[in-house]
């Protein structure tokens, strides 16, 4: 497949060999617009990213909140079932991701699940997608605040208010978002992603130093159906860093590697969870708390939150940053693209003021819904189940319309992402069920509250 020229780019003619997805055959598309117009002579530059800075953008923004909750998960769903659900979700959400990457270069202007949603099904799908993302997002926003605020008040032993911290998060979130550059976001990146491994270590060797208590580790258990699946959807919860793959890719130097980027990604996540989800149920057991940090112990818990703080608010950032993004680049975008490549009144301004908006947003959802595994579970069924997975798989049968049993390998892919379409809705429909049931029983944690809600 040969993708168009973007103005501005780099490469002028790109030739893109497909085993996988075979999309070359296929009746090539009208070219449209590019999301950041012609950026030679522009202020502000956006297509610059290496692939690795691509890749560890995309880890800093997977592996926050979603190590936190996989402890727990083991402990109820067991050691196998748990194992075997990270291992082949991970497998699952690198196709699907691959698949994003082969939608962008099929389809060069498509810079969000927007612009996706309007080669699916039109003006109406463009409208679906694109405000199904930005509350994904949003949501994904929230619980970085929230977790903003578990994590200051074990620091502090409950110094103030919860909704101070809140708010105290909600600035922070604010201001570090304000550059407008995945670049510059990718400098802070690197930043939350040696955070949360150093905090995990922490964390890991803490639980291996106490002393040892009788922990009962369990190969399998037997939970009851709300519990396991709620489990379930935190362990989804880890691997749904898909709703920002395509701004990302739109902002590197050549989308046609973004498939290191990807495997960046899965191999770093995928070992980091496994490693730290068995080696601190393995040594705190069943009654593993979550977010896991807070089984370090009394002081070492303040310790691995101390050291996490970069990951709380910088990965939420990353999230935010894209959403923000993604209604900037609407607001301009076309024969006002200039303005992004300015740093005006206008420009800087309209910034600005869609951070302090979506920012406040995730904040009041944050204290809305107060409690961290419910908050996950939910985003995790309403949003992770199609961003994910479901509609990857419709990407691939789109760009294969026509071709689904033309050869075996064919075949093959279109039983594999009709599966993949099935397990969404699972995910979606029995996700929705028993996060709002855990939601509605909660008696632990109440909404806008000054109570504590460290673990």
């Amino acid at each position: 497949m040969t993708a168009p020229h973007l103005s501005g780019s780099s490469p002028p003619d790109i030739e893109v060999y497909d085993d996988m997805m075979e999309t070359e055959k296929l009746e090539k598309p009208p070219i449209v617009d590019d999301p950041f117009g012609n950026e030679e002579s522009g202020e502000v530059k956006y297509r610059v990213m290496k692939w690795w800075q691509a890749g560890m953008l995309m880890v800093a923004e997977n592996i926050s909140l979603g190590i936190m909750s996989l402890p727990s998960a083991v402990a109820t769903l067991g050691i196998v079932p748990a194992l075997l659900l990270i291992l082949g979700l991970s497998g699952i959400s690198w196709y699907t991701g691959y698949v994003f990457g082969q939608f962008k270069l099929r389809y060069p202007h498509v810079h969000s699940m927007g612009d996706a949603g309007e080669i699916l099904m039109g003006p109406i799908g463009r409208e679906i997608c694109y405000f199904g993302q930005l509350l994904f997002i949003i949501f994904l926003m929230a619980s970085h605040i929230l977790t903003f605020t578990v994590t200051f008040n074990t620091i502090t032993d409950h110094g103030t208010c919860t909704i101070v911290f809140g708010v105290v998060g909600l600035v922070a979130c604010s201001i570090a978002s304000l550059p407008r550059t995945s670049e510059k976001v990718f400098m802070m990146s690197t930043i939350s992603a040696a955070s949360i491994l150093i905090a995990t270590i922490v964390t890991m060797v803490s639980v291996a130093v106490q002393e040892p208590a009788d922990v009962v580790n369990e190969i399998t258990t037997h939970p009851t159906f709300v519990n396991a699946f709620l489990a379930v959807t935190n362990i989804v919860f880890a691997f749904i860093a898909h709703v920002s793959f395509f701004g990302i890719i739109s902002e590197m130097e050549d989308p046609r590697q973004f498939p290191k980027s990807l495997a960046m990604l899965q191999v770093v996540d995928t070992t980091m969870y496994v490693v730290a989800a068995m080696v601190i149920y393995c040594y705190v057991g069943p009654d593993v708390s979550s977010p896991a940090l807070s089984a370090a112990g009394p002081v070492m818990k303040k310790v691995a939150y101390g050291l996490a703080i970069p990951t709380v608010i910088v990965a939420g950032v990353v999230f935010g940053h894209v959403a923000c993004k993604y209604i900037y680049v609407r607001i301009f975008r076309g024969d006002r693209s200039h303005h992004m490549h300015q740093r005006s009144l206008l420009a800087t301004g309209t910034w600005v003021a869609i951070c302090l908006s979506t920012w406040t947003i995730a904040w009041v959802i944050a204290e809305s819904i107060p409690v961290f595994n419910d908050l996950l579970s939910l985003i995790s069924a309403l949003f992770g189940s199609w961003f994910s997975y479901g509609l990857p798989a419709i990407f691939w049968l789109v760009m294969n319309k026509g071709q689904w049993w033309s050869t075996p390998k064919k075949i093959f892919l279109t039983i594999v992402n009709f599966l993949i379409l099935g397990i969404a809705c699972a995910i979606c429909g029995l996700g929705l069920y028993v996060s709002g049931k855990s939601i509605h029983d909660s008696t632990t944690n109440s909404s806008w509250t000054c109570a504590s809600n460290a673990i």
